[in-house]
């Protein structure tokens, strides 16, 4: 006879919780209520609140983070708007399409259907619960297929998969979506910079909002005012000894100090999403860089908006810019962080900026990146582009359906 396995599923799980489709927070339900009585109401169905504290529970099991109740509500309506859409083109998951989907999520964590319902039911997580969400997302998933399979695949062509195997930062292996707080290095805090951003790291840890009242209050990066986001980046864009650090992080957790040449900044993970199918690997990266005047200043604001006016590619620097810039061809490796966490921002002829602690700024400007395709990976990135053309229709859908839908919360 079989022993069952003890409850190790919350380790191997983990990495599940990033294809978890997380949505905005919502307040959290009053607890004196019924159980089975409606935390809300979404057109003609209910979510109940014995369904928010389950999905809250199984959220818990896979490590997820966040508010749990907030997620699982926003979960939860959003559900009961697909279901009604799967119902209405008659693609509701069959019992075998959602016994397949039980098998094959099971086995992420190398477990059989069977133990992994045991593992998950040890934490008080229901088989239903667990049924159910699979059925919602195989159910939303044919939705999507059937609405939008045919426009995806005509959005594959060619041209498109010759732009990403050009490196297009979209659609990399894998992509990274972090927060920053890059403080400039001067000499009033040369002695004390790192230490005090390195207590701040473990004081912001997991703490996503105060993180990003941390970028806007503190940061001197651009990106202070999106709350420290970055945007979604290539994997290897990421300068490689990050990289490998930044991958084993947990949603939330934060990452630094990292200096960055004339800088010292904290990082944040937010998202984390695998290719299945090995990149385009970056050989080298082309890029020009030039200083500017301060953009705290008019003469810098000015500076700044005048290159971009006039420099739609690196070759325009030789007529407009002559003597005033330096372009290099390197290896990422090669690169200085901060140069390196810039351009990987970047598409070519776009123009970002570092700035050092006497307020110079360095515009960094990315001519062309090198790149060695993978052996045999040109339908691999076809089919890549086929899954973010899927996403992005299935996020538009989702949202007309909101904004069509009467929901209310008790």
């Amino acid at each position: 006879m079989n022993k069952r396995p003890t409850f190790t599923v919350r380790r191997v799980l983990r990495a599940l919780a990033l294809t978890l489709p997380l949505g905005l927070a919502l307040g959290q339900p009053a607890q004196a209520q019924s159980p089975f009585s409606a935390a809300a109401h979404v057109n003609d169905a209910i979510v109940t609140y014995y369904e928010i504290d389950q999905r809250a529970l199984f959220l818990e099991v896979i490590r997820t983070p966040g508010d749990l109740r907030a997620v699982a509500l926003e979960s939860l309506v959003n559900e009961r708007l697909q279901m009604a859409e799967a119902r209405r083109l008659e693609v509701v998951a069959s019992e075998q399409e959602i016994a397949t989907g039980i098998a094959e999520f099971a086995a992420r964590a190398e477990l059989s259907a069977e133990d992994f319902i045991a593992a998950i039911g040890q934490e008080g997580v229901a088989p239903e619960t667990f049924r159910d969400f699979m059925a919602n997302n195989i159910s939303w998933r044919n939705v999507v297929q059937t609405r939008f399979g045919a426009r995806a695949r005509a959005a594959t062509s060619d041209a498109a998969v010759a732009r990403a195997l050009a490196h297009d930062p979209q659609l990399g292996s894998g992509q990274i979506l972090l927060a920053e707080v890059i403080v400039p290095v001067t000499p009033e805090n040369r002695e004390t910079l790192r230490d005090d951003l390195a207590q701040l790291a473990v004081d912001l840890n997991f703490e996503i909002d105060l993180f990003t009242e941390a970028a806007r209050r503190f940061s001197a990066a651009p990106t202070r005012e999106q709350g420290g986001l970055t945007g979604w980046r290539a994997l290897d864009s990421i300068p490689a000894q990050l990289r490998e650090d930044m991958v084993l992080l947990s949603v939330g957790e934060t990452y630094g100090p990292v200096v960055l040449g004339p800088a010292i900044g904290i990082f944040q993970l937010r998202g984390l999403s695998q290719g299945s199918f090995r990149a385009p690997a970056t050989a080298s990266v082309d890029y020009a860089t030039l200083s500017l005047p301060a953009l705290g200043s008019e003469a810098g604001q000015a500076a700044l908006a005048a290159l971009r006016a006039e420099i739609d590619q690196c070759n325009d620097l030789y007529a407009l810019r002559p003597g005033a810039f330096v372009r290099q061809d390197q290896p990422l490796s090669a690169i200085p962080n901060d140069i390196a966490m810039v351009l990987s921002t970047l598409d070519t002829g776009e123009i970002g900026v570092t700035t050092a602690p006497d307020g110079m700024v360095t515009a960094v400007i990315l001519c062309a990146r090198t790149i060695t395709p993978p052996e045999g990976g040109i339908e691999a990135v076809r089919q890549r582009l086929f899954a973010a053309q899927l996403e992005a229709n299935a996020a538009a859908l989702l949202e007309e359906l909101r904004a069509d839908a009467i929901i209310t919360f008790d």
